[in-house]
């Protein structure tokens, strides 16, 4: 990887977490949610992380796409090592928060709805607080997802918040279209992302305003 393209990822990525982190704070007093900084800076890394599609989608039996959470819960259930048990319940919460927060729409059309998700999403995190080794499998202090366990709700209300204020329109396109314009600079890739309140600009490594 080049130098130029290297600074280009990290600048992007960073920008990426900027606009997480605003919206989420303006979401949050929105919906009169209070939340210490360790939590809200967790789910804002969880949005920049997932924000990259190929660290949302997974390779499965299928084919590239997203585990179902029932699996991660058995991943973690039947697994006999407590950092991998730690991680799998770590991904279902994350996952549940990422999709029913920003995506909650799709899931009408799906077999399983929003409560599900927030059901398992909690219930992971709820377990990972409880979990002595939680915090040396994971990094991160079980009062974090102590807080997301109880508030996975609000969460998903701030999330929905930011949503709403992006235009998201669906569960993928807009991380799609994130994709093809880091790909190919596609000008109507860029155009689409402008609507939705990103404003790509290769000149400046891309910056992103709510």
């Amino acid at each position: 990887m080049s130098d130029s393209h290297r600074s280009e990822t990290v600048l992007t990525s960073r920008s990426v977490e900027e606009f997480f982190a605003g919206a989420l704070c303006d979401a949050l007093k929105d919906q009169r949610t209070q939340a210490s900084a360790h939590t809200v800076d967790y789910v804002v890394n969880v949005l920049t992380v997932f924000s990259r599609s190929d660290r949302l989608y997974e390779q499965t039996e299928a084919g590239v796409g997203l585990k179902p959470l029932a699996m991660l819960y058995a991943d973690a259930v039947y697994s006999n090592d407590p950092a991998n048990r730690a991680e799998s319940l770590r991904r279902l919460g994350d996952v549940a928060l990422f999709i029913s927060g920003l995506f909650s729409h799709s899931l009408n059309r799906k077999v399983v709805d929003v409560d599900y998700y927030v059901a398992m999403g909690g219930s992971a995190y709820s377990e990972l607080s409880s979990a002595g080794a939680s915090q040396r499998t994971t990094g991160i202090p079980g009062n974090v997802f102590a807080e997301l366990a109880q508030k996975f709700s609000r969460f998903v209300d701030a999330l929905a918040e930011i949503s709403k204020d992006a235009s998201f329109n669906n569960d993928s396109d807009l991380l799609r279209t994130y994709e093809l314009w880091m790909r190919t600079g596609s000008q109507r890739a860029a155009d689409v992302l402008r609507r939705a309140g990103i404003m790509p600009d290769r000149q400046t490594c891309t910056s992103m305003r709510h």
